[in-house]
C-alpha cells in the first residue's frame, strides 16, 4: 500500500513538472499580440524556464543531498504556485518573462530530486520500471499543459488559463505532500562542500559523462526536430494552420504509453541493446519524414517521439544507478546537460535551415543519434553493481 501512495506521488509531481514548463507553447501568439512584440521576443516565456532549469539542475541536486528529498520536493511544489500566479498577473513581456524564469527554478528541486527518491527508495530492478513511471507522467502533462492552456485561453483568457494552472499546481503538491513518504534509504550528505565534491567528482566517472553527453542529445533532437517541422509543415505544400501544427504534438502520448514498460524491457533485452535499438528506429522515423506526404511524416515523429521517451526514461535511471553516492547532484547534472541540449537544439539548425531546409536538420539529428549510439555501445557495457548485487 505503501508503495502504491508513493507511485501515485511520483505520477503527480512528474504530471506537474512539464504541466507547467511548457505550456505557454500555445498561446505565445496571444502574449505576442498583447503586449505587441515579435514572436521571437514572445518565445522568451519559453526560453527563460529552461534556461532556469539548466542553470538550477545541478545545485536543487546538491542542496538535496543535505537537507533531504521529501522536504525539498513538497517544497519546491508549492513554491511554484507563486510564481504561476504572477505570471498571470504581468502587466508586461518583461515581467512575465521574469516570472517564467523563477517558475523554472522551482522546477529542479521537484524532478532531478524525485529521480533520486526513486532510485534510492525502490530496489534496483523496480527503479527503471517508476522512472518509466515518472516518465509516462510527465509526458502527459507537457502535453495536458499545452492542451489546457490553449482551450482556456480561448475561452477566457491567458491570464485565466495560469490562474487555472495555479490551481491546478496547488492541488498537486498537496497531493505529493499526502502522499509521498519520507525517505528511508537516504544518506545526508555533511555539507554543502562536500556535495559541491562530489558533483565534480561525477565527471571523473566516464560512465556519467558518457550518459550526460546522451542526455544532451536526447533534448537536442526533440527540440531541433519538433521545432523545425513546424517551419517544414507550415510552408507548401502542407499549408497546415497553427491549429494542426499544435496537434502534432500528439504523437507526445506515444511516450506516455510506453514509458512505464521501459522496466520489464530493460529486464528482458538489457539497458544497451534496448537503446541501441531504440536509436536506431529514432533514425529511421526521422528518416521517415523525408516522405513528402503528411501521414508518413506524422508516423515518423510519432516513432520519434516514443523513442525519445524510452530512451529518456532509461537513461535517466542509469544516471542514479551510475553515480555511487551524491545521487541528487548527478541526477541534477544530467538536468542540465538535457537542457543545454535543448538550448542548442533550438538554435544551431537555424544555421542551416534557410541553406538546407528540413533534410538539413534532418540530417544534423541522425548524426547526433549516431553519436549517441557510439557512446551507449562504448560506455553502457558491463552491469552495474548494484544490478549484479544480492538483494540489489
Amino acid at each position: 500500500m505503501l508503495s502504491d501512495r508513493r507511485r501515485v506521488a511520483v505520477a503527480l509531481a512528474g504530471f506537474c513538472v512539464f504541466l507547467n514548463l511548457y505550456a505557454p507553447q500555445s498561446v505565445l501568439p496571444l502574449l505576442a499580440g498583447e503586449f505587441a512584440v515579435g514572436a521571437g521576443q514572445a518565445s522568451l516565456a519559453i526560453t527563460a524556464s529552461t534556461l532556469a532549469v539548466a542553470l538550477m539542475a545541478p545545485f536543487a541536486g546538491t542542496f538535496a543531498d543535505v537537507v533531504g528529498r521529501r522536504r525539498v520536493i513538497v517544497a519546491a511544489m508549492f513554491a511554484l504556485v507563486v510564481p504561476t500566479i504572477m505570471v498571470a498577473l504581468a502587466p508586461g513581456i518583461h515581467a512575465l518573462v521574469f516570472w517564467r524564469f523563477v517558475q523554472g527554478l522551482a522546477l529542479p528541486p521537484i524532478f532531478a530530486v524525485m529521480v533520486a527518491y526513486i532510485a534510492e527508495e525502490w530496489p534496483a530492478g523496480e527503479a527503471i520500471g517508476v522512472t518509466g513511471l515518472y516518465t509516462s507522467a510527465a509526458s502527459f502533462g507537457g502535453f495536458f499543459g499545452r492542451l489546457i492552456t490553449g482551450i482556456l485561453a480561448d475561452w477566457a483568457g491567458w491570464r485565466i488559463a495560469f490562474l487555472a494552472l495555479a490551481a491546478l499546481t496547488l492541488l498537486l503538491a498537496l497531493g505529493v505532500a499526502a502522499l509521498l513518504e519520507q525517505e528511508r534509504r537516504f544518506v545526508r550528505s555533511q555539507n554543502l562542500a562536500a556535495s559541491a565534491r562530489q558533483m565534480l567528482r561525477h565527471f571523473r566517472n566516464p560512465r556519467l559523462a558518457a550518459t550526460y553527453a546522451i542526455g544532451f542529445g536526447v533534448l537536442f533532437t526533440f527540440i531541433a526536430s519538433f521545432t523545425y517541422v513546424n517551419f517544414y509543415l507550415a510552408a507548401p505544400p502542407f499549408r497546415l494552420s497553427a491549429t494542426a501544427l499544435g496537434l502534432i504534438f500528439v504523437v507526445y502520448l506515444g511516450g506516455s504509453a510506453i514509458a512505464p514498460l521501459t522496466g520489464r524491457a530493460v529486464a528482458r533485452f538489457g539497458r544497451r541493446p534496448l537503446v541501441l535499438a531504440a536509436i536506431g528506429l529514432w533514425i529511421g522515423g526521422m528518416l521517415l519524414t523525408l516522405v513528402p506526404w503528411l501521414p508518413a511524416i506524422v508516423v515518423g515523429l510519432a516513432i520519434s517521439a516514443t523513442c525519445g521517451f524510452l530512451c529518456q526514461s532509461v537513461s535517466t535511471s542509469f544516471v542514479a544507478l551510475a553515480a555511487e553516492r551524491g545521487h541528487s547532484s548527478a541526477v541534477g547534472l544530467y538536468v542540465t546537460w538535457y537542457y543545454i541540449g535543448g538550448s542548442v537544439g533550438g538554435a544551431l539548425p537555424g544555421l542551416i535551415w534557410n541553406r538546407t531546409g528540413w533534410p538539413g536538420c534532418v540530417a544534423m539529428v541522425v548524426a547526433v543519434l549516431v553519436l549517441m549510439a557510439a557512446m551507449v555501445w562504448r560506455f553502457w557495457r558491463a552491469p552495474l553493481q548494484r544490478e549484479v548485487s544480492p538483494g540489489a
